[in-house]
C-alpha cells in the first residue's frame, strides 16, 4: 500500500504546519525545534533546485547579517548518514552569507522530513521568492513529477501557479544543453527560450538572439520563419464576420471582466470564443479563473 502523499497542494505554510504537527521519532526527536547550530555541522542539499547563487547578492546579504544578524532561521533536517550533522532544506543563501559574514552558529528550525518533502519545500520557497532561474524551476518541477510521482496539477497547486505555467516551464528542458546554459547564465530570457523551442536550429537562433539583442517578438518571428511557418498574416485571410450589437456588447463585457481582449465568432449559434493574451502571467490568470469554477 502506497503512503499517502502529504503537503502538496496547500502551499509552504500549510506544509510546514503539517510537519510541526507530525511527531518526530528516533534520533531526530531530541534535535527537533529551534536552536543555534555550529555552522560547520550544516551542509547544503546537493539536490536542492537552485544551482546559481549571485556573488553580489550573497555579499549584500552578508553585510546585512553583520549589521543585524540572521533575522529568519533556516530550515534543516538531520543529515542522512551523518550523525550529529544537518542538511539544509530552505535557506542556503542565508547559510552562505553567514559563512561570509564570519558567523560561527546559525539559528535553525529542525524538522523530520523525507526526501519528497525536502524537495517540495525547497521548490515552493524558491518559486514564491522568485529566486529560481527558469531552467532551475523547470528541473525542480520535473523532479517532483518523475521522482516523486506528482502531476502537473499537484505541482501547480503547491507553488501557486497554473497548470499551464508548470507545463510551459517543463517544456524548456527540451531545449539543447547549449541553449539551457544561455538561460541559466541570463543571456536569454524564458520568453526567448519558449520562442526558440519551435526553431529548426535552436542553438543557431539563440546565438543570433544574443549577438543581435533581439526582442522576444523578433525571436518568435525568426522561429516561425525557420520552421516554414507564416511570419505575417496569411495571404488568404477570411474577411471578418459581421457582428450584431449584442455580440459586440458581450465582447466588451467579457473583455472588462478578464482585462484582456475577447473576441466572439458566432455562426448561427456555433462558433468560437477567443481570448488574447500577451504574457504567460495573463494566461496564468485566465487559467486560475477558469479552474476555480
Amino acid at each position: 500500500m502506497m503512503a499517502e502523499k502529504r503537503g502538496l497542494g496547500r502551499g509552504l505554510s500549510a506544509l510546514l504546519g503539517e510537519v510541526e504537527e507530525t511527531p518526530v521519532t528516533g534520533g531526530a526527536a531530541a534535535a527537533a525545534g529551534l536552536r543555534d547550530i555550529p555552522i560547520e555541522l550544516i551542509h547544503r542539499n546537493e539536490k536542492q533546485p537552485r544551482w546559481v547563487f549571485a556573488e553580489t547578492e550573497i555579499a549584500e546579504l552578508a553585510a546585512s547579517i553583520r549589521e543585524k544578524g540572521v533575522l529568519q532561521p533556516i530550515l534543516v533536517r538531520a543529515a542522512p548518514e551523518m550523525d550529529g550533522h544537518f542538511e539544509i532544506v530552505a535557506g542556503e543563501r542565508r547559510w552562505r552569507a553567514s559563512q561570509l559574514a564570519g558567523l560561527h552558529e546559525l539559528p535553525a528550525l529542525v524538522r523530520d522530513l523525507d526526501d519528497a518533502q525536502v524537495l517540495e519545500i525547497a521548490v515552493i520557497e524558491n518559486v514564491q521568492r522568485a529566486a529560481l532561474n527558469p531552467i532551475e524551476e523547470a528541473s525542480a518541477y520535473q523532479q517532483l513529477v518523475e521522482i516523486h510521482g506528482r502531476s502537473h496539477g499537484e505541482v501547480a497547486d503547491a507553488v501557486g501557479k497554473s497548470r499551464a505555467h508548470v507545463a510551459n516551464a517543463v517544456r524548456l528542458l527540451n531545449l539543447p544543453p547549449e541553449v539551457r546554459d544561455y538561460v541559466l547564465n541570463g543571456q536569454i530570457s524564458a520568453g526567448h527560450a519558449r520562442a526558440i523551442l519551435s526553431a529548426t536550429d535552436p542553438v543557431a537562433l539563440a546565438e543570433q538572439v544574443i549577438a543581435r539583442g533581439l526582442s522576444v517578438r523578433e525571436t518568435e518571428a525568426l522561429a516561425r520563419k525557420s520552421a516554414g511557418g507564416p511570419s505575417a498574416a496569411p495571404k488568404s485571410a477570411k474577411a471578418p464576420l459581421a457582428k450584431d450589437t449584442d455580440t459586440q456588447a458581450l465582447e466588451v463585457d467579457l473583455s472588462e471582466v478578464l482585462g484582456l481582449k475577447v473576441e466572439v465568432l458566432d455562426r448561427g449559434g456555433v462558433g468560437e470564443l477567443r481570448i488574447r493574451y500577451a504574457t504567460l502571467e495573463q494566461l496564468d490568470e485566465v487559467c486560475r479563473r477558469l479552474t476555480k469554477a
